[in-house]
């Protein structure tokens, strides 16, 4: 773990039992949790394109969710996680599948390999409550020799009034997790320092994911993005964004 941030919120609450075991429940669980999952293991496997016999390194991999997709289309796949208890689940998952994968306790502001390690860097999750996310972006394109896949909560969406609460929460002693948004400029000017284009980008939704969890309806979310897509607001308020940038 990083000594000048080891002590930030992200490293004890994922570090909970509670909050690993429920973890993919309260992500990904219900109607909703499902779409999103779907629409999220579709979009990497188009952003990495084939990766069979390809290096690919999951960074803040969780419960291994990425990792898992990434090795299940023939990658050779590594996963780090300051969370011990998120790894165990990950190896877990690994284990159930019979799918050969590293899982290692790693940091994302200082990983332990070597220049252009890996084809290809996933980080999800991870911008959004890293306690320095410049140091942390720059470290994924420092181990990655081809393309960098992430995501955040854009500024320009929702995202940034919630994160507003939880900032004023979390300072009241509040348990919860006061995470940043961030914004396309200053992502792309990280990347771009470090050597990389953004090459494609996807919204998810308008609409906060709260509300489309609320309503329960994936036909309702399904229609609302395309309508907002078709009238150009998924373009300019579309959170979260996920976005593959490449090595220049």
């Amino acid at each position: 773990m990083n000594g000048r941030s080891g002590n930030h919120y992200s490293y004890s609450v994922y570090a909970d039992p509670a909050v690993a075991s429920g973890f993919d429940e309260r992500r990904f669980g219900g109607p909703i949790g499902g779409l999103v999952a779907g629409s999220q293991a579709e979009v990497l496997e188009r952003f990495a394109g084939p990766v069979t016999g390809r290096t690919v390194l999951d960074v803040g991999t969780g419960t291994g969710r990425a990792a898992l997709l990434m090795a299940r289309l023939g990658a050779t796949v590594t996963g780090v996680d300051p969370s011990a208890e998120m790894l165990t689940i990950a190896r877990r998952r690994a284990a159930e599948e019979s799918l050969s994968i590293r899982f290692a306790a790693g940091d994302a502001h200082g990983l332990e390999f070597a220049d252009r390690a890996f084809d290809v860097v996933i980080s999800l999750r991870v911008l959004m409550h890293a306690a320095d996310w410049t140091s942390a972006l720059a470290e994924l394109c420092r181990v990655s020799g081809h393309l960098v896949i992430v995501d955040y909560p854009s500024a320009r969406s929702f995202a940034r009034l919630q994160a507003l609460g939880r900032r004023i929460a979390h300072r009241f002693g509040v348990r919860t997790e006061p995470y940043r948004v961030l914004s396309d400029a200053g992502v792309a000017r990280v990347l771009r320092n470090a050597g990389f284009r953004v090459r494609a980008g996807h919204r998810q939704f308008v609409l906060p994911i709260a509300v489309h969890k609320a309503i329960g309806s994936p036909r309702f979310s399904t229609g609302t993005r395309a309508a907002s897509d078709r009238l150009g607001l998924l373009r300019l308020f579309g959170s979260p964004v996920t976005i593959v940038a490449e090595r220049c």
